[in-house]
């Protein structure tokens, strides 16, 4: 037995009773005798077996691996996603196998084609910001792989997919700023493409046309998340004739990027210009100008619900279960937080 790992079949031979006995023995089968069960599992325990994890996987057609692609790690509000995605997958007995995608669709491609020839059970993903096809994500599908999406989110309607109302919340933020007597608020939105810019945008017309006010889209510019990009949309805000009172930035990193330009270039932040966010990232305490509100999309919570969703949908599968649903959507409340 030395330098081998001890196998049901040796657990059966010093026992004198069968394979099956063994394995029904394992798994605490009521059939075999409470006696025989004990007298398994210490031989187990004496002789340090461990179960073929992959020969179980085999026969139960799972690996209990979930894969999760994100932009980036390295942003407070995805390292807080990832955390509640790992409570609840650990909660449920699974693992994840995780990859970033960098904020570029070729390596979304790359990242989401290993975990599916990995055979993951499920893949939860935040789009990167250029994807505006699904073909690498629609052949898990084909596969019978289930696909959750959060956050930043597809336009497609049948999709599982768990997501703030940024529409509705963009729309009670640009209320509370003209509550403020702030009349020429700005957005510096994200890219096109994004679900969730259009859903910032939609929202942020409604709240104007709520003030029976006409939307000035000069007020309105995209940014591709750089510093420079930022730079060159605060550039044209801050040279026009009548400079906005108010600028919402599409998250906290926007924010940031939007303060530096602005302190820099001997605006009051804060006084001359209210700033505006969306994430509400703890990081932001830590800074000389947060902003004065910021709408709280609850990452954790995103995350661990579109694990919690994940799984409702295994186990359907799993039990042969009908399912409740084609596809599951769920929203989660955002928050206008005022500091």
């Amino acid at each position: 037995m030395e330098g081998k790992n001890p196998t049901i079949k040796e657990i059966a031979r010093r026992l004198k009773v069968s394979v099956s006995t063994v394995s029904r023995a394992m798994h605490n089968n009521t059939r075999i005798g409470l006696g025989t069960r004990n007298k398994v599992h210490e031989l187990a325990k004496e002789l340090g077996y461990e179960p073929n994890t992959q020969a179980i996987f085999f026969k139960q057609k799972r690996t209990f691996i979930i894969g999760v692609v994100l932009p980036y790690i390295r942003e407070d509000f995805f390292s807080a996603a990832i955390s509640g995605i790992e409570s609840a997958a650990m909660l449920n007995n699974y693992t994840i196998l995780f990859g970033q995608s960098y904020d570029d669709i070729e390596t979304e491609k790359r990242v989401v084609g290993v975990m599916r020839k990995q055979r993951v059970d499920g893949l939860i993903i935040s789009l990167s910001k250029n994807t505006n096809k699904y073909d690498h994500l629609t052949a898990f599908e084909k596969n019978d792989i289930p696909v959750v999406y959060f956050d930043r989110v597809p336009v497609l309607q049948n999709v599982n997919k768990v997501y703030c109302d940024m529409e509705r919340g963009t729309s009670e933020m640009v209320e509370w700023l003209f509550a403020k007597d702030l009349r020429r608020i700005a957005l510096i939105n994200g890219p096109a493409k994004l679900a969730a810019s259009r859903d910032r945008l939609q929202g942020y017309i409604k709240g104007i046309a709520k003030q029976k006010l006409k939307v000035d889209m000069q007020l309105v510019e995209e940014t591709d998340f750089s510093k420079e990009s930022t730079n060159a949309v605060m550039k044209k805000f801050l040279e026009m004739k009548h400079p906005p009172q108010a600028i919402i930035s599409f998250n906290d990193y926007v924010h940031m990027d939007a303060v530096q330009y602005a302190t820099q270039h001997k605006v009051k932040v804060n006084k001359e210009i209210i700033f505006a966010s969306y994430a509400n990232l703890p990081i932001t305490a830590y800074t000389k100008h947060p902003p004065i509100i910021s709408l709280e999309q609850y990452p954790f919570k995103q995350g661990e619900r579109a694990m919690e969703m994940m799984m409702k949908i295994i186990n359907e599968k799993v039990s042969h279960q009908p399912p409740q649903a084609s596809h599951y959507v769920e929203e989660v409340p955002a928050t206008i937080m005022v500091h």
